[in-house]
């Protein structure tokens, strides 16, 4: 191939990449280097003069007792949900895939909840869990619990919190799984019978868990961002009560950001949350991929 066929080429090629680029560009990277940018100043919503502070806001955040408390309430949040997301998810999808005749209304039944939108199913909660009102009180009152308020007391507020974010995300996990186990090949089993493993744990352990190493590590992955942006349920459920019990980093930075309008501390308290996001993205891929088989 000639050099003047080659640049073509190149040429060619670049023009077709330029607009993937430019969407890139105009998405994805400028935003980013707009929310850096304001993260090191003390721009807030609507001022005309912007002052730059260089890390002072980071300082601040880490020094913010609010913002301690909203991280920890979000990484509690994220180890109660992530495994009931995986595990909820594959057990539900097993199930499910097992069925013959029925498995079409299992399916519809579980994957509801993904596409409800979770603010006008906050309001059916609100009601389910009211403490006078509502069934499931009711129905704790009957195991002799007594009244319970699991909105307003401190200790179970997150708790419940996490099983309304359950409750949404098993279903898109068990679509998910679902695909995969349908892809794994009928044959694997097969050997799998001949080499002894005759009992379902046994072939769940030596073919289906292996096969489904993908999957399993995106499941992982998103379950933990979806996780970690959970907002609308403290808005409308809480909003951040009772005593600060159920403050999530991403409520905590849309008050700052658009109720108290310090947007330059919001952008640091963005900048913080990718980092985290990133950060354990990278880590979970890397712990899970080396123990995933890739057909």
């Amino acid at each position: 191939m000639t050099a003047p066929r080659q640049r073509a080429e190149a040429r060619a090629g670049a023009a077709f990449a330029l607009p993937a680029f430019a969407l890139i560009l105009a998405l994805l990277l400028a935003p980013l280097a707009a929310l850096l940018a304001l993260s090191v100043t003390d721009y807030r919503l609507g001022a005309m003069a912007v002052r730059l502070v260089g890390l002072d806001n980071y300082a601040a955040l880490f020094a913010d007792e609010v913002f301690q408390r909203s991280l920890r309430n979000t990484f509690l949040y994220v180890a109660f949900v992530l495994p009931g997301a995986v595990f909820g998810g594959l057990g539900v999808a097993l199930l499910v895939h097992a069925r013959r005749r029925s498995r079409a209304f299992y399916e519809v039944a579980y994957f509801l909840p993904v596409t409800a939108t979770l603010v006008a199913m906050a309001t059916v909660w609100q009601f389910m869990l009211h403490p006078s009102l509502g069934p499931v009180s009711a129905l704790l009152r009957a195991l002799g619990f007594g009244d319970v308020d699991l909105l307003n007391d401190p200790s179970l507020a997150l708790g419940t919190l996490a099983l309304i974010g359950l409750w949404q995300v098993i279903g898109f996990n068990m679509v998910l799984f679902l695909a995969g186990l349908s892809a794994i090949p009928r044959d694997l089993y097969e050997a799998a019978a001949l080499d002894g493993a005759r009992s379902g744990p046994d072939r769940f352990l030596r073919v289906t868990w292996p096969m489904l190493g993908p999957t399993t590590m995106f499941v992982t992955i998103t379950s933990t961002i979806t996780a970690f942006k959970v907002f609308d349920t403290v808005v409308v459920l809480t909003r951040g009560g009772p005593l600060g019990s159920t403050e999530t980093l991403l409520y905590v930075l849309y008050l700052e950001g658009f109720q108290y309008f310090r947007t330059g501390y919001a952008a640091a308290m963005t900048v913080v949350l990718l980092a985290f996001l990133v950060l354990l993205s990278i880590l979970q891929a890397r712990v899970i991929d080396r123990k995933v088989h890739y057909a």
